[in-house]
């Protein structure tokens, strides 16, 4: 019965893309308590995202026709850099798709997780070892990300392992750059609680330009992107300091 349910609760969700508790059980015709039960095990086996009231799906599990066109590159990647943490660590995880990767990657692991994406603490938040730390402010639309002054103020008090986080765009004389101006500040001091800093991109990335400056490479220690990337890019970035992963679709790792 709880596996038809639960079914019953993606069809709906897949129709409408996301929607509330009690939109799904007005729809189903259960008790809202019923439908909290079904979207804990749809969020446990990754299926659906939980959201503040209500969830949307994974997407994993939408149909073909909707989704990143680059997110096989992003699974690899978020596979690749989740490889990179070590059990009972503390990361930090910033916004973007490709970063979003990474903590569906972490979701069975032991972790003490900082974040101030609202997408990556729906991801996380009904994982049972995780322990999540989620930065308040004011919230960035366009990124679901929280930003300003009480999230700078917050991670005053916090210090982490590793830091992941994504790039608009990435040039050997330019460094690690963005489109979001409004996160720089985050960003830096994000950067400022870590000992490690990791950035995610897939090659689309590279040989860009973005309006806002985040670091030069001297402040990235790894940089994770996937196998379609040019060789002469990858030795150019190695010669700087900056250790070089690869992650292929199917999973596998190199390293440069």
């Amino acid at each position: 019965m709880a596996h038809s349910r639960d079914e019953l609760v993606m069809d709906v969700l897949r129709s409408s893309g996301s929607t509330s508790v009690t939109q799904l059980a007005d729809s189903l015709d259960v008790t809202e308590a019923t439908v909290r039960r079904a979207l804990q095990r749809l969020a446990r086996q990754g299926r659906v995202i939980r959201t503040y009231g209500g969830a949307t799906v994974a997407d994993g599990f939408l149909p073909l026709v909707v989704g990143d066109p680059y997110l096989d590159r992003k699974r690899g990647i978020g596979a690749a850099a989740a490889a990179l943490v070590a059990d009972g660590s503390t990361v930090a995880l910033s916004s973007g798709s490709t970063v979003l990767q990474v903590a569906r990657h972490l979701r069975d692991r032991h972790l003490t997780v900082i974040t101030n994406a609202l997408d990556v603490t729906a991801v996380l938040m009904d994982a049972p070892g995780i322990t999540l730390i989620v930065l308040g402010g004011l919230v960035l639309p366009e990124m679901h990300s929280t930003r300003g002054h009480l999230t700078e103020d917050a991670l005053r008090d916090l210090r982490a392992d590793t830091l992941f986080m994504g790039a608009s765009a990435i040039d050997l004389g330019n460094g690690f750059m963005t489109d979001h101006v409004g996160e720089i500040a985050v960003d830096r001091a994000l950067r400022a609680i870590v000992r490690e800093a990791v950035i995610v991109a897939d090659s689309t990335k590279f040989d860009r330009v973005a309006p806002g400056f985040m670091f030069g490479f001297e402040a990235v220690n790894t940089l994770v992107t996937d196998e379609r990337v040019r060789h002469d890019l990858v030795a150019a970035v190695a010669a700087t300091g900056t250790r070089v992963v690869i992650g292929a679709e199917g999973g596998a790792t190199s390293d440069s």
